[in-house]
């Protein structure tokens, strides 16, 4: 319509609440007489469960009951995704606890004050077992097996039959292995739960107040687990303080809630702590990549090998199934690459287990191959940029389809990458650098690259929405979507009031409610405003069809001379004084309703096309001291293509937050444990996430290559500046060093490990980044042979 909002930069609506105050989170709601849950926890990675005496806590002041596994007898948690059903987990530990922190008794009190001081006083006898927390070392023959029955702990895996004949006809052969370490997933908010039991003759059998970013994801867990039908449970996620892949499914602390709700008929609440989500929300990344380039003398690539370890942690968590899906997937980049070997394993661990974290498998993808370009780039004496460009998908080759069958959507990859080059002044920086180690000065300079591409949005769920207008005039939308800051009620609305001309803020957003949005696939994957958003163009679409209609009845005209006017109305064309308000367009509908009509409102389930494929391009400056080993980030370039923009500013923050996320793998952030499964970085004195402070200005830009996928012609950009931002970084880290003949270093790039380093590179005795891999790789099925873990979209 005249004077769109799409495409400009519109502040959100969302904003108001969360800056005044008046947000609701799940620990804030009242519920009479609520009881407040405590869990007692494993202090050990593996271990024998031979007794546990609730005595003395269930005498404690306000405490009403202490249960363990055997008092509640639940089932089995129904996984967000199955890797392995041989590797269940039950809420609470039955026999034994297979990583620190694992849940073994709940404590019930009056008070969370009075729970936790009873928490001590619950005596758990633990027989230790040997415990296993390097994925590579679970891998061993010899290994202490979580799983017994499995007789080792593989929890899937595939390899390729192709092999090192991939790299047949290479010139030079780049080879590393390369870490992608676990990390925490650190949301503002943590887990948050309170159900409200409800039973047989009332309308559902439990309402769940949770903290999560997808309620009928969680809604269909609970179902499954307890036999009721979905229509019975009542999810409601209240405002959100961050997710990023932690909070998809139904959690064991979740099912405990609702199995004491149930037994007790009282409401119940659980909030998690810092030092339990640390411990206990599911991990992210956690790769261990043996990748092998090979590439003919002019710089082109000839084949690419690759043997990569997804570490499950506990219980096989999904996230350890990402190598076999969107790691796979997005294995080949942004390049043309004619052979690919893609061998994957997913190891069991006694740590923490591992889920999704914004990304989910595709950044592990693009930092593997990005640093092997950059390590192709030192061995052919190039420039990191022009080996990149020798090897690109060229834009008339889309939608192109790579060696492991990924069909990409559109494409210009230079585009990105000479916009960030200019932007940064490449050509300056590299005078700077060469000019900071001529001097010998000990603050030296690092440029880093990365290009990549991603895929969101993938699948044939789709997304549902309805419209409805209100005889006041204004417009209520309803999606499945579940945002928690990524700007949705902002953006559905704008499209709402481009198709209807209905002001931005006479439009309700409604989401996050299973019992008003009937369906939805939540939040994961980049997937809302194309998937969500295109479901409310589509449904807003219909709507307009409708009230063309009944205006065209009012006015005695033609529906096709039915059009949009300039103040919002909808009126005959060449015809000023016949037009008819949204609000009279509601109420003669409503007129209508009464008669047997269906009021003004329509609902869609979108179905897109296929997933769509955001790509771009990362420069990263760094400062490293050379004295210290200490990594300074000065700046760093985001140019990232999500299609077609509709509100820059969201846009913008997305890049932002998503840049800093992937700047802080590269430089801080690790979730480790030592070699009998103890937390190392349990809390954040340990786990080391940056503060405004540290991290350096983020030049956010943006091209646009259109999708045909959807009517938006949108791409994700929720996760894009993650996948840029970690590699670039990286890279920039060894390329201050590359003169003394530095060619890796693994993240995070923390002052103790650049330091030894530079050391070692001044005494010669720099090892080679590679080492043969796990002999695992040999035993594992050829690709098809056996079901494993594959998606052609992004979880979350």
């Amino acid at each position: 319509m005249p004077g769109s909002l799409l495409g400009n930069e519109v502040r959100r609506v969302e904003d108001p609440d969360l800056l005044r105050g008046r947000a609701s989170y799940v620990d804030n709601l009242p519920f009479e007489g609520a009881l407040h849950l405590t869990f007692v926890r494993s202090p050990m990675a593996h271990a024998d469960v031979t007794g546990i005496d609730v005595t003395e806590a269930a005498q404690a002041p306000g405490v009403l009951a202490v249960y363990t596994a055997a008092d509640l007898d639940l089932p089995p948690i129904a996984p967000f995704i199955e890797v392995n059903p041989r590797c269940a987990r039950h809420p609470l530990a039955t026999d034994r606890v297979r990583f620190a922190g694992e849940p073994v008794a709940v404590v019930v009190a009056e008070t969370a004050a009075a729970a936790t001081d009873a928490l001590e006083l619950v005596d758990v006898d633990y027989q230790p077992r040997p415990a296993v927390s390097d994925p590579e070392l679970a891998l061993e023959p010899d290994a202490p097996m979580q799983f017994p029955e499995l007789g080792s702990n593989v929890a899937d895996g595939s390899r390729e039959a192709a092999g090192a004949e991939v790299l047949d006809g290479a010139d030079v052969v780049v080879r590393a292995r390369i870490e992608n370490q676990r990390l925490a997933v650190v949301p503002m908010e943590g887990n948050a739960v309170a159900v409200v039991p409800g039973g047989q003759d009332e309308e559902f059998e439990a309402s769940i107040y949770v903290s999560t970013q997808m309620p009928h994801v969680l809604r269909n867990g609970a179902a499954k687990m307890f036999g009721w039908a979905k229509d019975r449970v009542r999810v409601i996620a209240p405002h959100v303080g961050g997710a990023f892949g932690g909070k998809a499914g139904i959690g064991p602390e979740h099912a405990v809630a609702i199995g004491v709700a149930r037994l007790l008929g009282r409401p119940v609440k659980w909030i998690e702590t810092r030092s339990e989500n640390l411990q206990s929300m599911p991990h992210g990344r956690a790769q261990v990549q043996y990748a092998e380039l090979g590439l003919r003398t002019d710089g082109t690539i000839v084949g690419l090998r690759c043997r990569i370890i997804g570490d499950a942690g506990a219980y096989a968590g999904f996230g350890g199934g990402l190598v076999l899906g969107p790691t796979r997937v997005m294995v080949q980049g942004v390049y043309r690459i004619p052979r690919i070997s893609f061998d994957g394993v997913v190891a069991l661990t006694n740590t923490a287990p591992v889920g999704a974290f914004r990304g989910a498998g595709r950044p592990e993808a693009t930092a593997m191959l990005e640093r092997l370009m950059d390590m192709a780039a030192v061995e052919l004496d190039l420039e990191p940029a022009e080996i990149r460009r020798r090897n690109f998908v060229p834009p008339e080759e889309f939608p192109y389809t790579t060696v492991v069958g990924t069909n990409y959507d559109s494409g210009d990859y230079d585009l990105p990458l000479t916009e960030a080059l200019r932007l940064v002044d490449y050509d300056k920086l590299r005078e700077e650098q060469a000019r900071r180690i001529e001097a010998g000065e000990h603050l030296l300079l690092g440029i880093g690259m990365s290009s990549y591409v991603e895929v969101t949005g993938g699948g044939a769920a789709g997304e549902y929405a309805s419209v409805e207008i209100r005889e006041d005039g204004g417009a209520t939308i309803k999606v499945g979507t579940s945002g928690h800051g990524q700007g949705h009620a902002t953006s559905f609305s704008m499209i709402v009031a481009d198709l209807l001309g209905i002001p931005l803020e006479a439009v309700e957003f409604v989401q996050s409610d299973t019992a008003t949005v009937p369906r939805g696939g939540g939040t994961g994957g980049s997937r809302s405003l194309q998937l969500g958003g295109s479901a409310v163009r589509e449904a807003s679409q219909l709507v307009f069809q409708q009230a063309r209609e009944l205006a065209a009845n009012r006015l005695e005209a033609a529906v096709e001379d039915i059009e949009l006017t300039e103040d919002g109305q909808l009126g005959v064309a060449g015809v000023p004084t016949a037009s008819l308000s949204w609000a009279e367009l509601a109420q003669a509908a409503a007129d209508k309703d009464n008669d047997g009509g269906t009021g003004l409102s329509a609902n869609t389930d979108f179905i897109p096309d296929g997933a769509t494929f955001p790509f771009g391009a990362h420069v990263s400056v760094v400062e490293v001291d050379v004295e210290t080993g200490f990594v300074r980030p000065l700046r760093h370039i985001a140019v990232d293509d999500c299609g077609r923009v509709l509100n820059p500013l969201i846009v913008h923050g997305q890049q932002h937050g998503g840049a800093v996320q992937g700047i802080a793998q590269a430089l801080w952030e690790h979730m480790s444990y030592d070699p009998d499964g103890n937390p190392v970085t349990g809390t954040l004195v340990d786990y080391t996430i940056p503060s405004a402070a540290d991290v350096p200005g983020v030049d956010a830009v943006n091209t646009e290559t259109i999708t045909s996928r959807n009517p938006l012609g949108a791409k994700g950009i929720g996760e894009s500046a993650t996948v840029g931002s970690t590699p670039a970084v990286q890279n920039a880290v060894v390329d201050a060093l590359r003169h003394l003949g530095v060619r890796h270093i693994d993240m995070p790039a923390t002052p103790q490990r650049v330091w030894r380093t530079i050391e070692d590179a001044k005494a010669g005795r720099l090892a080679e980044p590679w080492r043969v891999p796990p002999a695992v790789f040999d035993t594992l099925p050829l690709r098809g042979d056996e079901e494993s873990l594959e998606t052609d979209e992004a979880v979350v």
